[in-house]
């Protein structure tokens, strides 16, 4: 979208959410990134939702084999997620309907997010019998807060806009029709300003983010585990466990799990 003719606002989907979610950001913020004149990014999802998380019936396909599950997780997933947080241009999330697993990663790379009344979060991937990949956690860790991931994985808890906004996780929620109105509003206000200053910014805010962040997983695990990288080492051994099999056919056949 053209803006004030030497400005750039580019529009990413967050859709469709299945094997390649993170992935299918890339494309868009790479020639954003590449493009002197994109002054902001929209990232928003498609058929009234953000992102409803993976898609489950090709699950089968890769999740039960570790290293297919690891080059899904570490490549895939976190190849995209690693490029919007790469991205020095400002990315401004229209959130609407479900923001689910996936989602809730996708979302919090963003800088600036806005969300519908309507909208809802969570990660209920323990009914799957899976955990959330060691980066993943960590990024939605420190994004969303450590009471609210403890929630989302361990009770598998599903919050409202109201609830997230309350906990610092959402800018400002609007009314479902002026959802995306909103959204592009702040992302066209963001591309009046100096580009180049906005790209620096966020270049300091990543660099001292990153200097003063939460603690890593890792001072929070086992002894025996001593970094993220040990971490992920041993992260996807559960890929052919009874559990893992049981949450994902249950889900496939409309029961409820046995574990």
């Amino acid at each position: 979208m053209a803006w004030r003719q030497s400005r750039c606002l580019t529009r990413v989907s967050s859709t469709p959410c299945r094997v390649r979610c993170g992935a299918s950001c890339v494309p868009g913020l790479s020639a954003c990134k590449a493009a002197p004149a994109c002054a902001a990014s929209l990232s928003r999802g498609e058929s009234g939702h953000f992102c409803a998380g993976g898609d489950i019936s090709e699950y089968a396909d890769f999740r039960f084999q570790e290293e297919s599950l690891r080059t899904f997780h570490e490549d895939d997933v976190w190849g995209g997620l690693q490029s919007m947080l790469d991205c020095d241009v400002p990315i401004v999330a229209q959130i609407e309907g479900n923001c689910m697993g996936a989602g809730i990663e996708i979302a919090s790379c963003c800088d600036i997010r806005i969300a519908s009344t309507a909208a809802r979060f969570g990660a209920p991937i323990a009914r799957l019998g899976f955990p959330m990949a060691p980066r993943e956690t960590e990024l939605v860790l420190r994004e969303a807060g450590a009471l609210t991931v403890r929630e989302m994985l361990l009770e598998a808890a599903v919050f409202d806009a109201a609830q997230m906004l309350s906990r610092g996780f959402l800018n400002r929620i609007v009314a479902v029709e002026q959802c995306a109105p909103e959204a592009m509003a702040t992302a066209q206000r963001v591309a009046t300003l100096a580009p180049a200053a906005a790209r620096m910014n966020k270049q300091y805010i990543r660099a001292f983010h990153a200097q003063n962040s939460l603690p890593t997983l890792a001072e929070y695990a086992l002894p025996a585990i001593h970094s993220i990288a040990t971490m992920t080492q041993q992260a996807y051994r559960y890929a052919d466990s009874p559990e893992h099999r049981e949450g994902i056919a249950a889900f496939v056949e409309k029961r409820k799990p046995v574990f």
